[in-house]
């Protein structure tokens, strides 16, 4: 399946982090502005470099890419933009829904409030799903809003989720460094998401084992997992029928969804190769996977080129694509009749008409 193809196909998008999405040209633009420097200054050389530079094989080196994104989206003008732009790339590549996610307490340097933050960024999607549209590409933005989880902030940065819940965000989340710094430690500030009954995805299972994913379910109560593709070391597939630890099951009986972003996880050595990437694995079981940008920058992707690589390496059709779509606009989290709209009117008819101009 070419990702021309795929492109034309109507996609969900979970795991999108916003500072990990930007336009070079507009990276380059606005640090010339605020007299921030760049390894490089032409479009074509600083996004090659931010592919390189993630492409070491570890998060840790991957995730210092993001000091070039977030001195950029300092001020409201500059947040606002990014944002439009993004909800405009995403829906040129197909994208019907999309939760794009960021930690407005990393841009507070220019003299911005979260709250300022917040505002500028929500209304940046709405130009950007106006402009989409009109262009004929409407497509429905939501936010995440993150806590680091190195620092102290998490219960803050909930509140503030909850003050602008049904004003365009709709989740929350912990994002940095997993290694040393498990989700238990910000248990305060998921303990307060579910007396107000918000609900939330952390990141597990993408640097650190099963362990990381027990964590985020069993003591933090996560709705979603973000990765999550350590867990198949929990599940032994070397006999007949593959064996999978309490873990595991829960995970899959209660459709908690993994949030896989399959290149990213090559870069951060989430996984060894494509070929051997878990996720054939984990669909096969029956596990509530998605499939995601997690940073269309850093990784030089998009949901349709990450499909074709997928369709490439294991064969997925229009079946497999439409399932992992399906399976991501029912983990979403939107309202349920929301939810249901965009799978009814917009969904299952395209890809109805896709698997059948096939069949013929």
């Amino acid at each position: 399946m070419t990702q021309e193809a795929l492109r034309q196909a109507p996609k969900v998008v979970l795991h999108e982090h916003l500072d990990g999405g930007l336009r070079p040209q507009t990276i380059i633009e606005i640090a010339a502005e605020i007299g921030h420097t760049l390894p490089e200054t032409e479009p074509e050389a600083l996004k090659n470099w931010f592919f390189d530079a993630a492409d070491s094989g570890t998060l840790e080196r991957y995730l210092e890419t993001f000091a070039h994104t977030v001195a950029v989206m300092q001020r409201a003008d500059d947040c606002f933009r990014v944002a439009s732009e993004a909800a405009q790339d995403l829906a040129a590549d197909g994208v019907v829904y999309a939760e794009l996610r960021y930690a407005p307490e990393q841009q507070l340097l220019a003299g911005l409030s979260l709250e300022e933050v917040v505002e500028a960024t929500l209304a940046g999607f709405e130009e950007g799903q106006r402009l989409a549209a009109a262009a004929g590409n409407p497509v429905t933005v939501r936010t995440l809003l993150c806590g680091m989880r190195h620092a102290d902030r998490t219960l803050e940065i909930a509140k503030l989720a909850v003050a602008y819940r049904d004003k365009g965000v709709v989740g929350f989340d912990i994002a940095g460094g997993e290694i040393g710094n498990p989700a238990e430690r910000h248990v305060e500030a998921f303990d307060y998401l579910r007396r107000e009954t918000m609900p939330f995805t952390i990141h597990a299972g993408e640097s650190c084992g099963p362990e990381s994913i027990w964590g985020a379910v069993a003591v933090c109560g996560a709705n979603r997992i973000g990765h999550g593709v350590q867990l198949i070391k929990d599940i032994d597939l070397t006999g007949d029928e593959a064996k999978l630890s309490n873990l595991a099951h829960y995970i899959r009986d209660r459709r908690i969804a993994l949030e896989v972003a399959p290149s990213s996880n090559l870069q951060t050595e989430g996984a060894e190769s494509i070929e051997t990437h878990p996720i054939k694995a984990l669909y096969d079981l029956g596990f509530r996977v998605t499939v995601n940008n997690d940073n269309r920058l850093q990784s030089r992707t998009s949901v349709s080129r990450e499909f074709a690589i997928l369709s490439e390496t294991f064969g997925w059709g229009w079946a497999e694509v439409k399932r992992c779509t399906e399976n991501a606009m029912k983990a979403s989290f939107l309202h349920h009749p929301e939810r249901r709209r965009v799978l009814e009117e917009v969904i299952r008819p395209a890809y109805a008409a896709l698997e059948s101009a096939d069949a013929e």
